[in-house]
């Protein structure tokens, strides 16, 4: 039994990072209300920093909902600059980016069906 627990042990520590260094944090803050809403930021020595804030919003609804809003800058493993902001709210998580992928446009024929549609009367149901 203490070889299995010596070679398991032997197995965890081979299998471990070598040589990272733990990074730095430059600068944190938070703050945390008691209405809900809140804050929090931080920057770290590798050049990751992320700001966020949130508070609940009356919609209308028998509850309020949660908005956020942040931003999060990174440089990506080639070497790219990348900066994402974002909302997330009753209408889910919206974020924006230059290096987010973006759908492709609508073939003219489908955009030409959908416009048709828009300006179609209803039809009856049956």
């Amino acid at each position: 039994m203490k070889t299995i627990i010596a070679l398991s042990l032997l197995a965890v520590a081979l299998a471990a990072p070598q040589g990272q260094e733990p990074i730095a944090i430059l600068r944190q803050d938070s703050n945390i209300n008691p209405d809900g809403s809140f804050q929090y930021s931080y920057e770290t020595a590798n050049g990751i920093s992320a700001n966020t804030n949130g508070a609940l919003r009356n919609i209308g609804a028998e509850e309020p909902a949660l908005q956020i809003q942040g931003d999060v800058s990174y440089t990506s493993d080639d070497g790219t600059p990348i900066q994402l902001t974002y909302t997330a709210d009753e209408n889910g998580f919206q974020p924006q980016g230059a290096h987010l992928p973006t759908p492709p446009p609508v073939p003219a024929d489908i955009q030409r069906a959908l416009a048709y549609l828009a300006t179609a009367p209803p039809q009856p149901q049956q």
